[in-house]
């Protein structure tokens, strides 16, 4: 029936439709996620502790993640010629990084363009989604998060809710390995690769059966992926080996926070040769770090580099990153008056998280709001000059979810994982799918699996032009449950 006027289905309201279905329907939400919860392969990453229900993501709110993060993609990748004269080198010590890492990762830079790809770590306050991080990198979790969207669609409910709305998901692993063979493609044309999936040699004692999962999937994708650390690689005949195995690629799982000394730099020796010799492919480039560090971030942020950005690329930093700044004697604040920094910290402490710029995980993070004020003062006066940033505040949003009985409801604040990955490579708008982590406690420092966060799947509208030949939005009682 034509009722004359145009429904727009969001996030929020696809949310709330989807409760009251359940309410109706009277489904435990332990049913929901049952499926996910039960399956070996979901649980190696997450621990069994997922979300009972997915979250939803508007056509109009793909769109313009997509489009914010490209472009903040662009203008960080951007930094050594807007900034540094084409200098990498003169970045990677503007971020914080050692003479070993800046070597290696000059060394690292060689090939074909940087293709990308890249997952945001992003919080909803109440003007919109704000950026914390973009991990630029091959070594990014949440590669299976396509299995929990086919793990949940199992129950009914949702899997009805899904084709009545039209709604659909992204398999980021499929958006990570079109990257990865773009990269890579004079090293891949074999019907079956082989990839070294190389992690570092501390934490591959931990993050082998992850590498396990991935080579499981990336099997069924046509590429025969072999889990190692970089101290199992060697060169024979001037080819790169795995276990005895000719190596196509290096997937790389190991980052340059790991380069410490030049003892790492000499383990990582016979992959840096052959990358340089071009017998190997090496995903992603070692300058990918460069762009996914905080320091780089806060370049974008600080006032100082304003003019070299445009009108529209200063109104994304504007609307989309929040004031992030390298921790130094003195700070501008926000409304561009300069004070010192003891001063700025002491009063703003519940408003600020001290960061450093290179590890990951959370790991080294301070929110100021979490410990006492004598500590607060005595970590940023620690990191002052040092590879560290300090950044406002994101309070995110309440997000409802489901709670044990049915009819009832929880709030839950969330982490929202956005992949982003190349256009020219996928052939779409560039968003690369989601993960999302969620977590109880609105005062929590960092939403992450180390705090105990649960994780969730997402299902979006389709893209506008594609929306428009979907026009069923369900029955009228569904239509009229949606304010």
């Amino acid at each position: 029936m034509d009722t004359g006027q145009t429904i727009t289905l969001t996030r929020s309201t696809l949310g709330r439709a989807y409760r009251a279905q359940l309410a109706r329907d009277a489904v435990p939400a332990a049913q929901l996620a049952a499926e996910a919860v039960a399956s070996d392969l979901l649980a190696v990453g997450y621990h069994r502790r997922l979300l009972p229900v997915p979250v939803f993501l508007s056509a109009a709110e793909r769109t313009a993640l997509a489009t914010d993060l490209a472009t903040i993609h662009r203008l960080l990748t951007s930094l050594p010629e807007r900034l540094f004269g084409a200098d990498a080198g003169a970045l990677a010590r503007g971020v914080g990084m050692n003479p070993v890492q800046q070597e290696t990762v000059r060394r690292g830079s060689a090939g074909p363009r940087l293709v990308r790809l890249a997952r945001s770590d992003l919080y909803r306050e109440r003007e919109g989604f704000k950026l914390l991080e973009l991990n630029i990198t091959s070594a990014l979790g949440g590669f299976e998060n396509a299995e929990i969207n086919r793990a949940m669609l199992r129950h009914p409910s949702l899997a009805r809710f899904v084709e009545r709305h039209g709604l659909e998901y992204v398999d980021t692993l499929e958006t990570i390995v079109s990257a990865l063979r773009a990269e890579c493609a004079e090293h891949l044309g074999a019907d079956r690769p082989t990839v070294a999936l190389a992690d570092w040699p501390e934490s591959y004692r931990t993050y082998e059966p992850r590498l396990r999962v991935l080579a499981a999937l990336l099997d069924g994708m046509g590429i025969d992926a072999v889990p190692c650390h970089v101290g199992h690689l060697s060169e024979r005949n001037g080819r790169l080996e795995v276990h005895g195995r000719p190596v196509d690629a290096v997937f790389r799982f190991f980052l340059v926070e790991e380069i410490v000394a030049p003892r790492d730099a000499e383990l990582l020796e016979p992959v840096l040769r052959a990358v340089e010799a071009g017998t190997v492919g090496m995903f992603s480039r070692l300058d990918a770090e460069l762009y996914g560090n905080k320091g780089a971030l806060a370049l974008l942020s600080d006032e100082r580099n304003r003019d070299l950005f445009d009108a529209a690329e200063r109104a994304c930093i504007d609307r989309f990153l929040p004031w992030t700044r390298h921790v130094r004697p003195t700070v501008c604040e926000p409304d561009g008056s300069v004070c010192d920094l003891e001063s700025f910290a002491k009063a703003r402490q519940h408003d600020l998280i001290l960061k450093p710029t290179l590890l990951h995980g959370g790991c080294g993070i301070v929110a100021g709001w979490t410990v006492p004020p004598g500590e607060w003062l005595a970590r940023v006066a620690e990191a002052v000059d040092g590879p560290y940033v300090l950044q406002r505040r994101i309070r995110p949003l309440a997000e409802t979810f489901p709670g044990d009985e049915v009819g009832t409801e929880r709030t839950m604040y969330l982490n929202w994982g956005v992949f982003v990955g190349d256009p020219q490579v996928t052939g779409s708008d560039g968003y690369g799918g989601c993960i999302v982590r969620a977590s109880a406690d609105p005062q929590v420092g960092v939403i992450s699996m180390s705090s105990g966060a649960q994780v969730g799947c997402v299902f979006n509208e389709p893209r506008p032009s594609a929306a428009a030949a979907s026009p069923d939005l369900g029955s009228p009682a569904e239509r009229e449950s949606q304010p």
